[in-house]
């Protein structure tokens, strides 16, 4: 389904527009914009979703300044944006509605590290590169690693996963408490640093995955991990998709605790080895990597590696010093713009479905046949260890017909999961692009609270309308 271009919502009234756009001049100066050029860089721009950009972008720096900006517009019912780095797939920092874009890029200090508690706590502009960088002298690391260096509030606010969701979960797992500032401009904390607690409603969660439509997050507290001892890992060749998923099954159903275990096919191989200048076989193959102790890391890989022989898998690369492993993984990191240059001048759709780990195998290869059907020039990666990948079709946007095709693939791709009882989306959020597949995922009443829950937060509609929910 392709995402709404007009507002869901009525824009703002231009003379309250005004009044909160001098307000916010009066009171932050050279840190609110208007510039047509500033404006366009916090629209949606990676993928085809049309840009929408907002009336005016804000730079805050602390909780309160943010607490302000949010007061202000609510009083005159201007819509608010909350934007990280912009890379998220689905029209989530878009201005369908107009308003003001927050940009929280200048809220980037570590605030501190319990490193005897294994948590830190951030702000929502710093992004997981740089959290590892600051961590990695004092024996840590914060393990989830979407694609882009996003920011961690919008990890957080999108519920982004990564390589090593199979052994270390997503967003949702790893955040511990949040501070935020509500629709009404009110600050609220949601939970202590205690590793559990009993005491009221799971704000954290509720606020874990809403992509600015409940609050702009101002301050997280994460948990992290000890670097491991041992890091071990690896590229096996499969002689098809199939193979390669159910080794990827049989892997984890034999409670073999592998760290990260990704599948690229064939043509996302051949799109690797041009873009990162390696020699790999282009054919499925599955990336893996294993943590633990020097003991630990060898047998699993042992027996790792009895499983894809079982399933018919190739020799294997294995990469043990840093160097190489860094490598292969910022090949597989570099995967989208790998793919974008198999076809210069075509846009890349990146789409995501998530399926319960048995059925993987069956939506991958149903996929694959669809897509050579379809006569779409696409890649398939993904975090196969929780049933969760990626298609990437690259268009020409300017070829109707292509486009419509693209668009009846995603919607087979999308209903083929729900069928096989997974999700329209595992880590890429909802949006724009997505909106209206939330009812067939989770049905109309599940729908209708998730709106009761929007009206009592945001009884304006003021955050990030246009998103998530269909009005």
């Amino acid at each position: 389904m392709k995402a709404p271009t007009r507002p869901l919502r009525d824009r703002p009234d231009p003379q309250a527009l005004r009044a909160v756009v001098e307000g916010l001049s009066a009171r932050f100066g050279e840190r609110l914009s208007t510039a047509e050029a500033v404006r366009a860089q916090h629209a949606a721009t990676v993928t085809w979703v049309p840009p929408q950009p907002p009336d005016a972008v804000v730079f805050p720096r602390t909780t309160e300044e943010v607490a302000a900006i949010v007061r202000l517009c609510a009083e005159h019912r201007v819509p608010v944006v909350p934007f990280g780095t912009g890379s998220s797939l689905e029209g989530h920092v878009n201005a369908p509605c107009g308003g003001v874009c927050v940009d929280l890029g200048r809220m980037d200090a570590i605030l501190r590290v319990n490193a005897e508690d294994l948590d830190c706590v951030v702000e929502p502009g710093v992004t997981r590169t740089r959290l590892n960088a600051h961590l990695r002298d004092q024996g840590l690391f914060f393990p989830i690693d979407p694609g882009y260096d996003a920011s961690l509030g919008g990890m957080v606010a999108c519920r982004a996963s990564g390589t090593n969701a199979v052994r270390y979960g997503t967003m949702r797992e790893n955040v511990v408490a949040l501070t935020a500032v509500v629709p009404s401009g009110e600050i609220v904390h949601t939970a202590s640093r205690a590793r559990k607690s009993s005491a009221g409603y799971d704000l954290t969660r509720l606020l874990v995955g809403s992509e600015g439509t409940l609050g702009v997050i101002t301050e997280i507290t994460l948990r992290l991990q000890g670097i491991p001892e041992a890091i071990s890992g690896g590229v096996c060749p499969f002689p098809s998709v199939r193979a390669a998923c159910e080794a990827t099954i049989l892997t984890i159903q034999s409670g073999i605790p592998v760290a990260r275990i990704e599948l690229l096919d064939a043509a996302q191989v051949a799109a690797c080895n041009a873009y990162s200048k390696l020699a790999l076989e282009e054919a499925p193959t599955l990336f893996v990597e294993f943590h633990g102790s020097e003991a630990g890391v060898r047998e699993q890989a042992e027996r790792f590696g009895e499983i894809a022989r079982e399933c018919g898998g190739g020799s294997f690369a294995w990469a043990t010093e840093a160097e190489s492993r860094t490598r292969l993984w910022q090949a597989r990191h570099d995967a989208y713009w790998a793919a974008l240059a198999r076809r210069p001048g075509a846009k890349g759709v990146s789409t995501d479905v998530c399926v319960p780990i048995s059925r993987l195998a069956d939506c991958v290869e149903e996929t694959s046949a669809d897509m050579a059907q379809a006569g779409i020039v696409a890649t398939i990666l993904g975090h196969v260890g929780d049933g969760n990948f990626h298609v990437l079709p690259l268009v020409d946007t300017a070829d109707p017909d292509e486009v419509a095709r693209v668009h009846g693939f995603i919607e087979r791709l999308i209903a083929r999961a729900l069928s096989m009882e997974g999700t329209c989306t595992g880590e890429h959020g909802i949006g724009q692009g997505k909106m209206h597949f939330l009812e067939e995922e989770h049905g109309a009443p599940a729908v209708e609270l998730m709106r009761v829950i929007k009206r009592a937060i945001d009884p304006h509609d003021i955050m990030n309308p246009g998103k998530v929910l269909v009005p």
